[in-house]
């Protein structure tokens, strides 16, 4: 395989490498088990050496069969060759409950170890809840400390070998600077030229965190996307200019800030296409045009917010950061 089709890494906090460019397995309406398996199976053939799952998505056990696969068709030698990241559900976002959650993850997917166990949400949900319909009771208090405890006491077990969180605004993060012994390697966000996150990434930056993107095209396809990445005009010329996909300038643009993104094409064309944007750049007038495409958040996270719940509001759940 030729080594350009992988993404290059980056040396996270923690002291270990992760590739930056991941493939999410978020989606609706979720291939079967096996069909998932084969899809990402093709992924591992194509040059894909990062897989972003979770406990809420359902997908661990197939990027599980995947690597194994994967390591018994000989597209890779072992199952250290695959960077893994899975997240916290948001029903297991307390101190006691954090261990346990992990040890099912690596039931799921088979493993010994995650390369990176995320805190999902600053939130935390009943073990009763319906994910995709709470109500106002189903809302309970996220104690970001006794919580990350339990993720740092995750890392010292060696079941995970980095540490984060997704979805933390800078006044999150900077709470949970006060008291972590184990700083955040990474923090998992909404990302894209149409919600540029330049005051986080600055942040992040100064205080050595890393940001991977999530919807880096705007969720486009997506029952609550936009359009905003894919049909920017500005997107438009410069692709046509530089002969590449919108995708592909838009995806570009993230790695040039210093972020990861995570695709999330199923269509082998363009799993490739998504692998090549390392090779070439931006010039500063395109970065420039870029900083003009109109900015608004897409997913708000309205459904976490309640009257009588930690978060009242969505500009309190993102600390007025939207």
């Amino acid at each position: 395989m030729e080594r350009s089709l992988l993404a290059p890494e980056i040396l996270l906090n923690s002291g270990h490498k992760m590739p930056t460019l991941a493939l999410g397995t978020a989606t609706y309406p979720m291939p079967p088990p096996h069909q998932l398996t084969s899809i990402l199976i093709d992924a591992i053939a194509a040059g894909y050496r990062h897989f972003d799952t979770a406990a809420s998505y359902g997908t661990e056990e197939a990027v599980g069969q995947a690597v194994a696969d994967a390591v018994e068709r000989g597209l890779i030698d072992n199952r250290d060759e695959i960077f893994v990241t899975s997240k916290l559900s948001t029903k297991d976002t307390h101190r006691d409950l954090v261990l346990p959650a992990l040890k099912e993850t690596l039931r799921k997917l088979g493993m010994d170890y995650v390369d990176l166990y995320l805190v999902h949400w600053p939130i935390r949900i009943k073990q009763s809840a319906e994910l995709f319909n709470l109500r106002e009771d189903d809302m309970l208090e996220f104690d970001v400390k006794g919580v990350w405890e339990g993720m740092e006491e995750c890392c010292r077990l060696g079941l995970v070998k980095s540490i984060g969180v997704s979805n933390f605004s800078c006044a999150k993060l900077s709470k949970l600077l006060e008291f972590a012994s184990i700083p955040p390697a990474v923090n998992q966000v909404e990302m894209n030229v149409g919600w540029q996150q330049q005051k986080l990434l600055e942040y992040c930056k100064e205080k050595r965190i890393h940001v991977c993107a999530w919807s880096p095209l705007a969720a486009n396809g997506a029952i609550w996307g936009s359009l905003a990445v894919m049909d920017s005009p500005i997107l438009k010329e410069i692709a046509a200019a530089k002969n590449k996909t919108i995708a592909q300038v838009a995806l570009r643009w993230i790695h040039e800030q210093g972020g990861s993104p995570i695709v999330k094409s199923f269509n082998k064309e363009r799993m490739k296409q998504n692998l090549q944007i390392f090779d070439w750049e931006l010039t500063v007038d395109e970065l420039c045009k870029i900083q003009k495409v109109p900015q608004a958040k897409v997913y708000r996270g309205e459904r976490f917010v309640f009257p009588e719940g930690q978060y009242k509001s969505v500009e309190e759940l993102w600390d007025g950061e939207i």
